[in-house]
This record gives structure tokens, C-alpha cells and sequence, in this order.
């Protein structure tokens, strides 16, 4: 029928489960700030009231969703586009992982997503990342310590965020670098820090940093390094 929608509101709100996501590798994305940084126009965007009802993820719906397709590169894609990753292994809290890929957009890096990691397009990822996911290559769905062998294997450095005996963030080496970044509380498994070559620990009065945090200070420092 002339004037029917490529995707419809009902088509469209299955998306906000990752079943249906992954089915379909569609996403949402939601609200005038986010849909601007896309370098693309969306493949369908909802705008009206009735619609926005229907689709947005929210209580309170704070702007047009338009439904955009998966953006995620591979392993090697990501190794072969970018000098700096963040490896986040088993970071479970969606707006921490949008941070920290808001924080390596800003630092001119990408991002590696364990298994066991928030889903790259929920939408809660997707808002906290404020647009960034569309600028910034993620990999996602990673065993840590394969991926550690393949970014060492291209010459990358490895370096493990620890919160006791590591040195500090200024010893981090330059060049190509990994820095790998467990959830706040767990830390890293002993296995993801023996594939690395050295250990990194923030110094800070508090008992621990939460996983955007300690990515965004050591993703700064690596960057501080190619400044003019």
C-alpha cells in the first residue's frame, strides 16, 4: 500500500528485545542528539505521538527513534582501523559500556565487548554512548584471551587495569595498545591478566572506579601521547 512505512511501529518495538534485534540486526536509537550524529539517515524514523508511544524505550520518550542497522566490525576490522582499544571483559552494565565508547570516540580509539558484556544495542547502550556508536568501531561478542593473542600477534601492546600492583598510568607504553578494563567489583579474571604484558593501577581514594571511569582516564593518557 503507497504511503506504508518500511518498518512498522509494531516491527519496530519487537526491537527493543535482543532476540528480535539479533534476528533482524536492527536497532534503536532514540532522541534529536542521537539521531544527529549518525552519519546516515535511519532506515525508518518515528515521530508522532502514537508512534513514540509505541517504540521508545522510555517512560517518557525524549524524541524521534529511528531504527538504524548493526554497526559492529569485526575483531580484525577493529585491530587493522585503529591504533587504541579498549577491551571491556564482562562489563554487564549498559551505561557504563556507552560511556566507555563515548570516552573512545573523544580519545580517538575503539572498543572490544567480551562475551558477558552488555549488548552493544540496548538501548540503554545506545543512549549513554550519546551518538558515539556511530563513530566508534566496536567489536563485540569476544572470548578476551583469543582476542589478546590476535591484537598481540599485529604488534599491539597489552595492558590489564589492575587495582593493586600495578604501575602507573604514565608507564603505559606508547604505540599500538590494548588496555582491558574488568566490572567494577570483580576486576579481571587472572586469566585475561596473565595474557597481558603489564598491569596498570589507578591511584584514587576511593576503593575502587567504576568500568567508564577507569577507561576514560586510561584511554586519556594512551591518547595524551599523539598530541601535538
Amino acid at each position: 500500500m503507497p504511503g506504508t512505512p518500511a518498518i512498522s511501529p509494531k516491527r519496530a518495538a519487537r526491537l527493543k528485545t535482543k532476540k528480535h534485534r539479533e534476528a533482524e540486526r536492527l536497532f534503536l536509537a532514540e532522541g534529536h542528539a542521537v539521531l544527529e550524529e549518525a552519519p546516515s539517515a535511519p532506515l525508518q524514523v518515528f515521530d508522532r505521538v502514537e508512534q513514540l508511544r509505541r517504540v521508545s524505550t522510555l517512560k517518557t520518550p525524549s524524541g524521534p527513534v529511528g531504527v538504524f542497522p548493526f554497526l559492529d566490525v569485526t575483531a580484525t576490522e577493529l585491530l587493522a582501523s585503529v591504533r587504541r582499544v579498549v577491551l571491556l571483559h564482562g562489563v554487564q552494565d549498559p551505561g557504563n559500556v556507552g560511556t566507555a565508547i563515548r570516552s573512545a570516540h573523544a580519545f580517538g580509539a575503539g572498543v572490544a565487548l567480551s562475551r558477558g558484556s552488555a549488548d552493544l544495542y540496548n538501548p540503554k547502550t545506545v543512549r549513554a554512548s550519546m551518538g558515539s556508536i556511530f563513530h566508534t568501531p566496536v567489536a563485540r561478542e569476544l572470548e578476551s584471551v583469543d582476542f589478546l593473542a590476535e591484537a598481540g600477534s599485529a604488534g599491539f601492546g597489552l595492558v590489564a587495569a589492575v587495582p593493586e600492583a600495578g604501575r602507573k598510568p604514565g608507564a603505559l607504553p606508547g604505540g599500538r595498545l590494548v588496555v582491558c578494563i574488568g566490572a567494577e567489583g570483580s576486576g579481571l579474571p587472572e586469566e585475561v591478566v596473565r595474557a597481558c604484558e603489564m598491569g596498570v593501577g589507578i591511584p584514587s581514594q576511593a576503593p575502587s572506579l567504576n568500568a567508564s571511569v577507569a577507561a576514560s582516564i586510561l584511554l586519556y593518557e594512551a591518547y595524551s601521547r599523539v598530541l601535538p
